[in-house]
């Protein structure tokens, strides 16, 4: 089964071209430059659309669609989300994971399981994880002096020890 991801909401028409203007999700906007193949869903299944031509105008950008020539093509895609699926994500650099990746992961410390990941912030200074433990949600920054290593396969998260942030208070 294949596994799809947001990246964009179709908003517009742009031009009388076939162009559709989109607000982007993606923290990689250069990615809509590239794509090739995107679904779009309709009555809860994914079509396959294939991108003919990428416009960036200031803060948006526009995309036009295989067949797709004039403004009357188009009526039908307004208010759809764009996906892709797994073969067009973004590559991330080393020790840089999606937020889907890091969601629901055992969270460890001290080779104890501490709880569970159920939400990245995402704030200036750097992303923030939410993790439930012991009923309590307890915020930890995404930052690598906290972090052990991620394991994305079998989604373990393992935090370094002795930080006093996320001590019990029962020393």
């Amino acid at each position: 089964m294949n596994e799809y991801f947001l990246i964009a909401k179709i908003d517009s028409a742009f031009g009388k071209e076939g162009f559709v203007r989109i607000t982007s999700y993606s923290d990689f906007p250069e990615r809509f430059f590239h794509l090739q193949k995107v679904y779009i869903e309709f009555f809860d299944d994914k079509k396959e659309f294939f991108v003919e031509k990428t416009r960036k105008f200031k803060d948006s950008f526009a995309l036009k669609f295989r067949n797709f020539d004039s403004q009357k093509d188009i009526q039908s895609l307004i208010g759809k989300e764009i996906f892709v699926d797994e073969e067009s994500l973004v590559k991330l650099p080393e020790g840089q994971f999606f937020i889907h990746d890091l969601l629901g992961s055992k969270v460890f410390r001290n080779n104890l399981e501490f709880g569970i990941l159920i939400d990245v912030l995402s704030y200036p200074a750097n992303d923030v994880y939410v993790i439930e433990h012991n009923g309590e949600e307890l915020l930890i920054p995404a930052a690598l002096e906290f972090i052990e290593r991620f394991d994305p396969i079998n989604k373990i998260l393992v935090l370094k020890p002795g930080d006093s942030f996320y001590d019990d208070d029962e020393d």
